[in-house]
């Protein structure tokens, strides 16, 4: 098994950020699901988009998530403790890049012209035209490094009708074999 550039340890300068570098192309090697998550803080929707999702457990239910640390909506979820996973369609690229966008409008404005419905149990925003949701709330949370890693407590969920679900892989957007 390789261990990428040498063994070398995560330091600082510019060895570290060039093993950072060829860590990111070497995890783009393996396709993931694209998800917008969604919370709402004071009346005021927020989103972002993540690909760092995955089922958790079946009893109880749970899913986990990780979360930037310096990401605003990452700060309004652990806030608001409650959160919607959109599981985005093959057809929603614009909407993962939009919401990827750090340089994006916040709140209700960065949900401008994006259609979307309350979810069931939280009422956070689902966005129409996703393959799947998840309504959950937060359950545990974990350092990770420069991420917080959360548990989810699944309240509600569905499959949606529609595209089949976007995937990334290779830092490249495609869609997923449909099922």
């Amino acid at each position: 098994m390789s261990t990428g550039t040498a063994g070398a340890t995560v330091g600082t300068g510019t060895a570290a950020e060039s093993r950072r570098r060829a860590f990111s192309r070497t995890a783009a090697r393996f396709p993931t699901g694209v998800t917008v998550l969604t919370t709402v803080v004071d009346g005021e929707p927020h989103g972002m988009t993540v690909n760092a999702f995955a089922t958790a457990s079946l009893d109880p239910l749970l899913i986990l998530t990780a979360l930037g640390n310096t990401s605003r909506t990452a700060r309004s979820i652990l806030q608001a403790g409650r959160f919607a996973v959109s599981v985005l369609g093959a057809d929603q690229q614009d909407t993962a890049r939009w919401f990827a966008d750090r340089s994006r409008p916040t709140g209700r404005e960065s949900f401008a012209g994006r259609s979307w419905r309350p979810a069931p149990y939280t009422g956070c925003p689902v966005l129409d035209g996703a393959a799947a949701y998840f309504d959950c709330t937060v359950r545990d949370t974990y350092p990770a490094g420069d991420h917080t890693v959360v548990i989810g407590a699944v309240h509600a969920f569905d499959s949606l009708p529609g595209e089949p679900s976007l995937l990334f892989f290779g830092s490249r957007f495609s869609a997923a074999p449909t099922a």
